[in-house]
């Protein structure tokens, strides 16, 4: 009855441990520098294992023009991890935090063909691995140490001058934010529920066959 039932139930209830949503943002916040863009904050902190990911399907303006995003801690101010993404045909990608011990540090530069357009990127983190980025391509950074990261918000820029040209003249940049504590999962544990119950039914039986 519980292998057959349990299941059944499984579908009709809802994961109480996953967050997600998405961000569609539009290209006229990319051409703007560092300092003038402004942080957004989510409702909800994506905390304890997350995922996101990076759709990119901007129309770059300027040769020298990027688009990154950063993601903010919501613990320690001016805490983040930096990615980005530069304009064809070079399609440098790089990705960077700033941290409270070691400041902002470059943690992968990759000047050619760092990102694909046709690709999706990858950032994800777990409070016991670290962070890891795949590009689209390859995993280019593998369990990184950051600390405990959870996401508070983002911002993005992509310009280096205010005296620059803009950096990108149409498109947006779809971010999906994923996120959860698979201990708060109740179907998390159900493995070890089915071992309990198999365990006690053979305890039974051995006791039932014993006294006959």
């Amino acid at each position: 009855m519980i292998l057959v039932v349990n299941p059944i139930y499984a579908q009709e209830t809802k994961n109480p441990s996953l967050t997600l949503h998405t961000e569609k943002i539009p290209f006229s916040e990319f051409n703007k520098i560092s300092r003038d863009s402004q942080p957004v904050t989510f409702e909800k902190v994506h905390a304890i294992n997350w995922q996101v990911t990076i759709e990119n399907e901007l129309l770059y303006a300027n040769p020298n023009g990027n688009a990154v995003l950063r993601l903010y801690d919501t613990d320690i101010q001016d805490k983040f991890i930096e990615i980005g993404m530069g304009s064809p045909s070079d399609y440098k990608f790089w990705v960077a935090a700033q941290l409270p011990d070691t400041g902002y540090v470059v943690i992968h530069n990759m000047l050619e063909r760092g990102w694909s357009p046709n690709a999706r990127i990858t950032v994800s983190y777990t409070d016991t691995t670290g962070l890891t980025v795949n590009n689209g391509i390859r995993i280019v950074v593998s369990n990184i140490d950051v600390g405990i990261f959870a996401i508070e918000g983002y911002s993005v820029h992509g310009m280096e001058s205010s005296s620059d040209p803009p950096a990108i003249n149409s498109g947006t940049l779809s971010v999906e934010f994923l996120s959860g504590d698979p201990a708060q999962n109740i179907f998390h544990f159900f493995p070890f529920y089915v071992t309990a119950a198999i365990g006690a039914i053979v305890g039974i039986l051995y006791l039932t066959k014993k006294r006959s």
